[in-house]
């Protein structure tokens, strides 16, 4: 189409022909974005064709209609033509046309209408969803429709339909002064918003609707929070029924009741459920009326188990008792901290740089956060399991809670976007309670790194520097002490050709004694026909290798080979059967002397020389590979590398950080003062264990 003056397009919209009504709106939906072509085509009296157009055009013309409308909305523009009559025709389409090119347009114009609250001429007194009302009520699949066009295969119309609910949502959260709202939401939560976006979440689309989707999300945010800043007040009709039915629910006893058929008024009426006093309402103060729905939804979902579980616990001694109520309460709390409700929304620019990185983009949904009341009842549940596991007291509750708010974190905060609710909710109830218990250590070890940090960490290194040279020092007097070790196959006629796997075999009727010097320069070792009774003096070991001239020691012991026995000692070896490990082997590497009589020590010699074998020695076990190779090495000034001098590393500078740790006060590290038990009336038989708090004799 050629190009056109405003004054022309104008026009054109008025045409007779249809034709060239639709490709003056096609043209227009493109130019009407631009703020001074919005202005001159109000001058030239465009607005009334436009909003003609709507009421009575079909097909595409009616969709690129539309399209431009919503634009011009969207520049703030036109809003003294947005009439009821204009609004009723759009609500009509949402409702009963089919195109979705047309839907699509009719939702945007809705959303910029709802948006706006502000503009309104012909109903000065409704704001927002209110003025949309009139028109939605008297079409009663408005809402259904927006819903189940949330699912439709074209994702543009999804998007559009999750921002017309938002707007919806928004402006009845923020507006509605006659708290007409709850029962708004409600409506929309009944009709499967909830499941719908929850599916769009986990779907492959989720980053074509990421927007719509994680304003959603930010609204959730909002009824929560709404919810449990709102105080439960028994004045107010509906939390009076709601505190009501929890007690009706309860199924009270009927036993109380006298021979005369008075009802008697039971003095733990309220306590029977868990609370801590009489006054349950007063109870609520931290959750608020979020922290009742919670409540009365776990039990009118379980009304049998409810009734069921009270009268198990019924049963217990008083201090044995689940506090199911105050547990619900915690529970509320648990998933309020976790989600960050409190946490302001990020600022628009934030959000989409979040989405936008792949790195964090999934970490932005949380469609578990949908499911709210799902995951208090798998929460209150996993509670009273771990409760009666556990055997716990009135005292133990707030341990009971610190494992509830560890499995929420690990659970749920672990959950990935695609984790289905119903895998969620199983692992919350099932949840292995050593391995809980486990992870509470953990994060407490992580807590005391938190406070003490880089001191930790020092005492840490030097620690471990010391432990090196403890074992170092061990390894090395084991070498200084001599060991026993298999010959090789001593090969001649009867041994037959020498192949690659009669290399390595041994024979154990000849034995080789190997030791190192007392001024730690040279290895000494001779050869046997068998054992003898003692060890051999240093002087009887007539060959010897000048450590100087090692260039490496290299082994097939395995890195991680387990070990069973401890490495303090190679005269435990003396006891093991000769053939228990002749596959290991350890070599020694260096470059021979010149001569008997002169060493080459110069860099530039030895790099012409060629690197021969020393010696090879046979360990019968895993320990004493692991004492000679690492001896050998440490020897040479290199790191240790078998698992059990590792091991052996490790367990000496942990017991010396807890030896350290003994000298720490409780008031270095901000504790308050402990009580300690008092002696009064005990005799000196008398004593506490104090780490598990248990009395003996």
């Amino acid at each position: 189409m050629e190009s056109l003056s405003v004054s022309e397009l104008v026009e054109r919209l008025g045409s007779d022909e249809e034709s060239v009504r639709k490709m003056a709106v096609f043209k227009l939906q493109n130019a009407i974005g631009d703020p001074s072509f919005a202005d001159v085509f109000i001058q030239e009296g465009g607005l009334p064709k436009l909003r003609f157009l709507a009421l009575h055009s079909t097909g595409n013309t009616l969709a690129y209609c539309l399209t431009s409308l919503s634009r011009l909305l969207e520049l703030d523009k036109g809003w003294d033509h947005v009439t009821d009559d204009l609004i009723g025709r759009i609500v009509e389409l949402v409702v009963a046309q089919p195109l979705v090119n047309v839907n699509r347009g009719a939702m945007s114009v809705l959303a910029a209408i709802v948006g706006h609250p502000s503009h309104r001429n012909s109903q000065p007194g409704a704001t927002g969803f209110q003025r949309l009302k009139p028109a939605v009520e008297s079409q009663p699949q408005f809402l259904p429709s927006l819903v189940e066009k949330m699912t439709s295969a074209d994702h543009a119309l999804c998007a559009n339909s999750l921002q017309l609910i938002n707007a919806l949502m928004r402006d009845a959260i923020a507006n509605d002064a006659d708290f007409e709202w709850p029962r708004f939401i409600k409506q929309l939560q009944e009709l499967g918003v909830i499941k719908s976006v929850y599916g769009l979440m986990q779907s492959s689309a989720v980053q074509d609707l990421a927007h719509p989707l994680l304003e959603f999300q930010s609204l959730t945010k909002v009824l929560l929070r709404k919810w449990r800043e709102e105080k439960v007040d028994l004045e107010k009709p509906d939390h009076r029924r709601a505190i009501r039915g929890l007690h009706a629910a309860s199924n009270p006893d009927q036993p109380g009741t006298d021979p005369k058929g008075s009802k008697k008024q039971n003095p733990a009426k309220w306590r029977r459920l868990g609370f801590d006093t009489e006054s349950p309402a007063w109870e609520f103060e931290g959750t608020g009326f979020l922290g009742l729905m919670d409540l009365t939804d776990f039990v009118y979902k379980n009304e049998d188990g409810f009734q069921k579980l009270l009268l198990e616990q019924s049963a217990e001694p008083l201090e044995q008792r689940c506090p199911v109520a105050r547990a619900s309460l915690a529970v509320t709390s648990i998933l309020y901290e976790h989600f960050e409700v409190d946490k302001p929304d990020d600022t628009e620019s934030h959000r989409y740089t979040t989405i936008e990185s792949r790195t964090h983009f999934d970490r932005a949904f949380k469609p578990l956060l949908l499911h709210w009341s799902r995951l208090h009842t798998s929460g209150l549940n996993a509670f009273i399991r771990l409760w009666k596991a556990s055997g716990a007291q009135s005292d133990d509750f707030e341990k009971l809670e610190e494992l509830v708010r560890i499995l929420i974190e690990q659970i749920v905060g672990q959950a990935s976007r695609t984790k289905d609710i119903k895998d969620t909710e199983e692992e919350l109830v099932e949840f292995d309670i050593q391995r809980l218990r486990e992870l509470q250590m953990e994060l407490l070890e992580l807590t005391y790194e938190d406070a003490w940090g880089h001191h930790l960490r020092q005492v840490r290194d030097e620690l471990h520097h010391e432990a090196l040279q403890f074992v170092k020092e061990q390894r090395i007097r084991c070498l200084l002490q001599g060991a026993w070790f298999p010959q090789t196959m001593n090969y001649g006629t009867e041994a037959g050709p020498i192949t690659s796997k009669s290399l390595s075999r041994t024979v154990p009727s000849s034995w080789r004694f190997v030791r190192l010097s007392h001024n730690r320069r040279y290895l000494h070792y001779a050869d046997f026909e068998t054992k003898t009774a003692t060890e051999p003096r240093l002087d009887a070991l007539q060959d010897k290798i000048d450590l100087s001239i090692v260039s490496s020691v290299v082994s097939n012991v395995s890195a991680s080979a387990p070990s069973t026995s401890s490495s303090d000692s190679t005269l435990t070896m003396l006891r093991e059967p000769a053939h228990a490990s002749t596959s290991t082997k350890i070599t020694i590497h260096g470059y021979l002397p010149a001569s008997n009589h002169a060493r080459q020590t110069s860099e530039g010699s030895k790099a012409t020389q060629k690197e021969s074998v020393l010696l090879q020695l046979h360990p019968q076990s895993h320990t004493l590979a692991s004492e000679w190779l690492d001896g050998l090495l440490m020897l040479l000034n290199q790191q240790p590398i078998t698992a059990d001098t590792n091991k052996l590393v490790n367990l000496i500078g942990g017991y010396g950080l807890k030896i350290r740790l003994l000298n720490v006060r409780f008031e270095d590290v901000g504790i308050d003062e402990p009580m300690l038990p008092s002696r009064e009336g005990l005799d000196d038989d008398y004593y506490y264990d104090i780490g598990g708090m248990e009395a003996g004799v």
